[in-house]
């Protein structure tokens, strides 16, 4: 069973797309940072670590956080309102798993036509106005041979989660909101567009409040590439392996249809991956619980480097990041 899902899991797009990364890992060689200051006398000279959710600025007491998604072209085509809201939402989801609150959105919109791009700004403004963050700029262009559409976003720490602070011993703790539903075509779970957005706000503050509480340092949003593949980037830039319980991971009752492989994969509106001491485990997890969020203690952190699926007393390898890298920022980051 656990070879047939493992193998499942290594050939799946979303997985294997973030070998993409190593385009500009490559490029960048896990270096960055800017010398001199920002044009508001904010200081940017200190190194800025590469292969986070966002790029974590120093500014005075905390970090200015800066992010970009680009939506994935055969979900634009077939979806293009959601496809919209969700460029609004990953951004923000982005912020939040850094330890972040989101300041304000821009977005880049090419249409073949005015009536293109007519819902992908529908979708936008609707989760502007869901998470309160606004749209403040961006280019728009209806003169297109195609259409595409990427949105960035900034965003304010005052302490950060990051995906460098994973280490050997921490529980790994997954958090998703459950009350939604499987996108029909692509693997989106929806728990977002129906619901109210003042409790939209009050969830995604619980990863700032972790994170200025002392509770959590380490961890991402699950992204494209679900639970698996994001763990895998958090090993990897954290130098670090584990063991993933796949019994344990929260899952939708009502989908009854849905493997756990392709469960795995999915994309869900608001998921987190954190690695968390044992000590504040169980606050993390009464964190979640008190809105409502499905989380569980899903694993383990160890220093093997790779990721170990365990089921029903088995346990398979499915990615060994010391010979295969992913994304290529393998520890470039660690702090």
């Amino acid at each position: 069973m656990l070879a047939g899902i493992a193998a499942e899991l290594r050939g799946a797009l979303g997985i294997l797309a973030k070998r993409d990364v190593q385009i500009p890992a490559r490029h960048l060689s896990g270096k960055a940072g800017a010398a001199g200051t920002g044009g508001a006398g904010h200081a940017v000279d200190r190194p800025v670590a590469l292969g986070d959710d966002c790029a974590a600025i120093p500014d005075g007491d905390g970090y200015l956080l800066l992010a970009a998604e680009g939506i994935w072209p055969a979900f634009l085509e077939g979806d293009p309102r959601f496809a919209g809201y969700s460029a609004v939402m990953v951004n923000i989801s982005d912020i939040c798993a850094m330890g972040g609150r989101p300041i304000a959105v821009v977005d880049v919109v090419w249409g073949t036509s005015a009536g293109a791009l007519e819902p992908v700004w529908e979708g936008m403004v609707a989760a502007s106005r869901a998470y309160g963050v606004p749209i403040v700029g961006g280019h728009t262009s209806a003169r297109s041979p195609y259409n595409a559409l990427a949105v960035a976003i900034a965003g304010r720490a005052r302490r950060l989660i990051t995906s460098f602070a994973a280490r050997p011993g921490d529980v790994l703790v997954a958090a998703i909101d459950l009350r939604g539903t499987m996108h029909a075509e692509h693997p989106f779970w929806n728990a977002s567009t129906g619901a109210d957005p003042a409790r939209l706000r009050g969830d995604l503050e619980v990863l700032p409040a972790l994170a200025e509480a002392g509770l959590c340092d380490a961890g991402k949003d699950i992204s494209m590439g679900g639970i698996a593949g994001t763990l895998l980037m958090l090993l990897e830039t954290s130098g670090a392996g584990a063991v993933l319980d796949l019994e344990a991971v929260p899952r939708p009752r009502e989908a009854r249809d849905l493997s756990i492989a392709r469960w795995l994969l999915a994309f869900p509106s608001y998921g987190f991956l954190l690695s968390v001491r044992p000590e504040a485990a169980g606050e993390v997890l009464a964190a979640f619980a008190r809105r409502g969020i499905a989380s569980a203690a899903v694993g383990a952190v160890d220093g093997s480097r790779r990721l170990t699926l365990q089921a029903g007393g088995e346990r398979q390898t499915l990615w060994d990041l010391a010979a295969e890298p992913l994304t290529g920022f393998a520890g470039e980051g660690a702090r």
